[in-house]
């Protein structure tokens, strides 16, 4: 535009948005004295236009562009104090992205062009930098509204009992010869027919995907030739990450959330929204830290140079100034209803509920979720801990969340790898964990079980490696969890030994058949249904290549098969997937409990002894169910943790029922089941069998 008509526009709706005429540009900003609008050539390397905001209402600085079309390129630059010691890095030098930008254009480039201060000066981040860094980042975008028409959610019914996949965006298709090559690696690749077919056949009911806001290389691994491959490092609240783009660019992202509704699939993200990408002190000014640090970030108390480090990630989202938290609500309202989102997993999500007294359940992040008319709606995860003071808080969350919970998974390898006193931590898990979550009116399914997610060993290198392996990450092996509670069968590492094969592949069963029948929601780690392996690195967030990506070629498919058994077992057994806690209530129908252990014979355990590895429990119906609930159904379990084979008494039933035996471990993939069973049974060493009740005659 050669003479662009400027107005004052509206402070109402933040960000850029064309009604058809024109466009409103608004921005939050509490300590500028002066916002820039800076306009660029539909190829991003020049700058055609700076325009000053012209209105100022509150913190919100904005004004209006007619004739302004749909697809300008533009950012911000911010005047005011660069005075660190007092929380404000103000550097108009350095262009900066509209925080809800909802397209970028163009590439994050690592150049110290791009931080504040001269990286060379002696005294670092308080002195001051004019190099110009627009070159060096990318554009925002004036997007077309059509483009996020309001998106229907997901309709078909899908329970918190249900599973959930856990999936990186690019690798769990990167190398699945079954997507169209051009779709690999790519959102369309997640919804392509070929993976919706995979989901479905594993019973898979909401894939959360690893974080999809644009994100940045961090620069130490930019040094390295090495990227952030995870994605935790978001700039853009608003903005999917270009690099998963395929053949239809952002319209893709659309079209794999319809596809995957269409197969009665939810989507649900995980989101960063407790720190950025800026880093500390020394991080590049790119957005928040240039446009008002002092608002942004949590700053060192009487020490506002530096920066609050709840996150280990060098900054802490202020959320408790109302403005950033309206960004935060406003991002994710924008998820739900203009891309078809059906629920957030929170990273570090203690951070998002520490007020200035620690963490709060009922602080003020969580109120504004729980009273918003959206995002009361949609499912909510948290992962209940940071690093920051008091930051471990699994079961502390308001009832609305569930919760990972990381005491399942270890328990679940701490049992099946032989440890003592596991037994009756594993009783506690696989009814749901009460322990931990049993309060303030929380249900069973508050507690989301996991053997691996995407944050350390997968699965088969949970039964393959005593050690991490992380040398690829260039941190010389220092990197990633120390306790796995793994075990490699007496090998380190891939090996030809038949027998220590069978036996980490018979683990694997025996640990995915404790998630299948365990109450509470599960969650499986993309890749662990075909016995997906990192080579033994338990932190692979910088491996975007095959370490990282999931390796199909290879693929176990006898337990993949193996798998869907399980999910099949689990959504027809009522009893295995209860929103109710389970404590032995006596059910008024038939005066049995709702849940019942006992040995072998039938004898009651022994819970004391620490040696305690084999038992047995039936679950039944809650004993608190309504008459409007099935109350019929029962699944009789036998854990035999030791070497050898043994013979159980199963329950006494009815002369019209039969226990028939529907999963065992011990079996391979294709090996058929027994069937109908009598008063006894067989159970061979190291496995988990399940006996479902039917009844000959139809009644219960």
């Amino acid at each position: 535009m050669s003479n662009p008509k400027l107005s004052r526009g509206s402070p109402n709706t933040l960000g850029a948005h064309h009604d058809g005429a024109g466009v409103n540009f608004a921005v939050f900003s509490e300590h500028a004295s002066k916002i820039e609008l800076c306009l660029f050539s539909s190829d991003g390397q020049h700058e055609t236009k700076r325009i000053s905001l012209p209105e100022r209402t509150g913190p919100i600085w904005h004004g209006y562009l007619k004739g302004l079309p749909v697809g300008t390129l533009y950012g911000y630059r911010a005047h005011g104090d660069y005075a660190p010691e007092q929380g404000h890095r103000f550097n108009p030098n350095k262009l900066l992205l509209d925080p809800y930008t909802r397209e970028l254009s163009g590439e994050w480039i690592t150049d110290p062009a791009t931080l504040g201060y001269q990286e060379d000066a002696d005294e670092e981040d308080l002195s001051f930098d004019t190099r110009d860094s627009a070159k060096f980042v990318p554009k925002s975008v004036v997007s077309d509204p059509s483009l996020f028409k309001g998106m229907r959610r997901n309709s078909n019914g899908a329970c918190d009992t249900d599973l959930i996949y856990e999936a990186h965006p690019k690798g769990v298709t990167k190398t699945n010869l079954e997507v169209p090559e051009l779709l690999r690696g790519t959102y369309e690749g997640i919804g392509s027919a070929p993976m919706v077919r995979h989901l479905n056949a594993l019973g898979v009911k909401a894939v959360e995907l690893l974080p999809v806001h644009s994100f940045i290389d961090d620069k130490f691994l930019a040094d390295r030739r090495l990227r952030n491959y995870w994605g935790y490092n978001s700039i853009g609240f608003f903005a999917a990450e270009p690099r998963y783009f395929g053949p239809d660019g952002l319209k893709g992202f659309r079209t794999m959330v319809n596809r995957l509704h269409d197969a009665g699939i939810e989507a649900i993200l995980d989101v960063v929204y407790n720190h950025t990408a800026e880093g500390d002190q020394r991080g590049p000014t790119l957005c928040y830290r240039g446009l008002d640090n002092a608002s942004y970030y949590r700053l060192t108390q009487g020490q506002p140079r530096f920066y609050d480090n709840d996150t280990g990630c060098g900054n802490t989202l202020n959320i408790s100034n109302p403005h950033v938290l309206r960004m935060v609500l406003d991002s994710l309202r924008f998820w739900v209803e203009c891309m078809g989102i059906d629920g957030f997993r929170f990273d570090l999500a203690t951070t998002l509920g520490r007020e200035d007294h620690g963490f709060d359940p009922n602080g003020g992040f969580f109120d504004a979720l729980r009273q918003d008319p959206v995002l009361s709606q949609v499912r909510m995860i948290a992962e209940p801990w940071d690093i920051g003071p008091g930051g471990y808080q699994l079961g502390e969350f308001p009832y609305e969340f569930s919760e990972w919970n990381d005491s399942y998974r270890d328990t679940v390898r701490r049992y099946w790898r032989g440890d003592t006193h596991s037994a009756q931590e594993l009783g506690a898990r696989l009814l749901g964990s009460a322990d931990k979550f049993e309060r303030g009116g929380r249900r069973s399914t508050a507690s989301v079980n996991f053997l691996a997610s995407h944050d350390g060993f997968t699965l088969a290198d949970t039964t393959s490696y005593d050690k991490r392996h992380n040398e690829a990450n260039t941190e010389q092996n220092r990197d990633g969890h120390h306790s796995n509670f793994s075990d490699n069968a007496g090998v380190e590492g891939p090996t030809d030994d038949i027998a220590v094969r069978a036996t980490r592949t018979r683990r694997q069963r025996n640990m995915l058949a404790t998630l299948f029948i365990s109450q509470g929601t599960p969650m499986l780690l993309a890749g662990d249904e075909f016995a997906n392996s990192q080579s033994g690195n338990n932190n692979a967030y910088c491996q975007d290549n095959e370490i990282g990506w999931l390796d199909w070629q290879f693929a176990d498919t006898g337990l993949q098969d193996f798998v869907s058994t399980l999910s099949r077992f689990r959504q027809h057994h009522p009893c295995l997937r209860q929103t109710r806690f389970l404590h032995g209530g006596l059910r008024p129908q038939d005066g049995k409990a709702d849940v019942e252990w006992r040995g072998f014979q039938g004898e009651p355990l022994e819970w004391r002894d620490p040696r305690l590895a084999n038992f047995c429990l039936i679950f039944r119906c809650s004993a608190d169910n309504p008459a409007y609930e099935p109350d019929g159904d029962e699944v009789f379990i036998v854990f035999n943790r030791g070497a050898n084979p043994a013979t159980v008494t199963l329950p006494n039933i009815a002369s019209h029922q039969r226990w028939v035996r529907a999963i065992d471990t011990a079996l391979e993939g294709g090996d058929p089941l027994p069937g109908t069973v009598g008063t006894t049974a067989k159970v061979d060493g190291q496995s988990v069998v399940a006996f479902a009740l039917v009844s000959l005659d139809g009644t219960k």
